[in-house]
């Protein structure tokens, strides 16, 4: 699996695109999460190809992961896409996703050239689509959040939306890598963790690589580089990536 860093930056950073990946493996291609500045990474990365991605997973209902949704619907309809689209949520996000979506250019029921799939999953559900395993479970955050762990060929990856780690046993056990909301440096705030927290869970369930995003604008402009050289461990390979970096899994 190839992993591209489309955004890694929190809801209100002017200088980085909201948190996003695009994820590639074997003949698929599936975005997770899609805020406003997310979905034009998407844009820049795929120069015309309208094909991309095959799905969108969306974590949870607030607008940096959501709200590029009805732009990517509305783009695909004018540049004539006709290979079906999936979109992956809770049934109370698909919902929302209605709502969004006919307030702002296309709704679900439109009309496209395309077809528009829709799956519902839940909470400790695992699903199958086009060679992927997809398992999601409950995260700790302001809203209800669906971490989502991706498996392909012997590999497996996790991303966690927003929030605390789930407490599902054995979720992120010995995961090839973890893309996990870090806020703040040492300190935890309501639905959001630590880097230090995250190096430290990382390393507690063997985890061979991380990669710290969402960082806070504040943190990332005014305290990274003072405690940059601190960020490391000795057994995780912990990294913070740039937006359209890419990770072979």
């Amino acid at each position: 699996m190839r992993v591209v860093f489309l955004g890694v930056g929190e809801a209100f950073d002017e200088n980085y695109p909201n948190n996003s990946v695009l994820v590639f493996a074997q003949n698929t291609s599936l975005m997770i999460d899609c805020g406003d500045s997310a979905v034009r990474q998407l844009w820049h990365l795929n120069q015309g190809n309208h094909n991309l991605p095959d799905a969108l997973y969306i974590t949870h209902r607030h607008s940096d992961h959501l709200f590029g949704l009805p732009a990517m619907l509305g783009r695909f309809h004018e540049e004539k896409r006709t290979k079906p689209f999936t979109i992956i949520c809770t049934k109370a996000l698909h919902e929302d996703i209605k709502v969004a979506a006919s307030y702002a250019y296309k709704g679900l029921e439109t009309d496209f050239p395309f077809k528009v799939n829709v799956i519902e999953i839940e909470d400790g559900q695992s699903i199958e689509f086009q060679g992927l395993i997809l398992s999601f479970a409950l995260a700790r955050h302001s809203t209800p959040v669906l971490a989502v762990k991706v498996r392909c060929e012997g590999k497996s990856f996790c991303y966690s939306g927003d929030g605390m780690f789930s407490l599902q046993q054995g979720f992120y056990e010995g995961l090839d890598l973890l893309v996990q909301e870090t806020y703040l440096y040492d300190k935890e705030i309501i639905g959001h963790a630590c880097v230090t927290g995250a190096i430290k869970f990382a390393e507690e369930k063997r985890i061979k690589a991380l990669a710290l995003v969402h960082l806070n604008k504040h943190f990332r402009k005014n305290e990274l580089l003072k405690v940059k050289d601190l960020i490391r461990s000795d057994s995780v390979e912990v990294s913070i990536p740039e937006p359209l970096q890419e990770y072979e899994v």
